[in-house]
């Protein structure tokens, strides 16, 4: 019961889921979507693995000390996995549109709360303690709502960052697809 509960809440984390510039000046639109496609593909494909994995560790966890150890590493995974992406999206450099450089930072700030939402559940789960494991299991759900919403808060729809020449580029790109 409590690992198909755990099952379920670490699937949030499936949904919840290269070349660049040297970020000295603007970057023709299809290139800096290129560039932020293929910085945030690994990332993507890193926070599925992770997720796949814990889904099995949790199966096969017997105790709340197995569990925890297994959904910490989970979530420093993809903690780091997000700053990987970071500065990735961060050293695509700024898209030659207007607002280039609000674009670029909004990014930049998604995946840094992305990243920050991993790790304050990565923190949180850390100091749980085990000996009662149903408050554990407990307040393991609750430590993944909160995730949930510091990483909905986090997301940007790249089809949707304002600029028509952004958008289009978005949509022509092949990494982006």
């Amino acid at each position: 019961m409590r690992a198909s509960r755990l099952f379920a809440v670490v699937m949030i984390l499936v949904g919840t889921a290269g070349c660049s510039d040297d970020g000295s000046g603007d970057v023709a639109p299809k290139r800096w979507a290129q560039s932020v496609c293929t910085a945030l593909a690994p990332w993507r494909t890193e926070i599925a693995d992770l997720t796949t994995k814990a889904q099995q560790q949790l199966q096969t966890a017997k105790t709340a000390v197995q569990t925890k150890t297994n959904i910490v590493d989970l979530l420093a995974g993809a903690e780091s996995a997000s700053e990987k992406a970071r500065a990735g999206v961060d050293g695509a450099g700024i898209p030659q549109v207007a607002g280039g450089d609000k674009i670029a930072a909004q990014f930049t700030a998604s995946l840094s709360k992305a990243r920050d939402a991993y790790g304050n559940a990565k923190r949180t789960v850390s100091a749980l303690p085990t000996i009662d494991s149903k408050a554990f299991y407990s307040s393991v759900t609750s430590a993944f709502v909160t995730l949930k919403e510091e990483y909905e808060q986090s997301a940007i729809d790249p089809a949707h960052v304002g600029q028509k020449d952004l958008q289009k580029a978005f949509g022509e790109v092949p990494e982006c697809r």
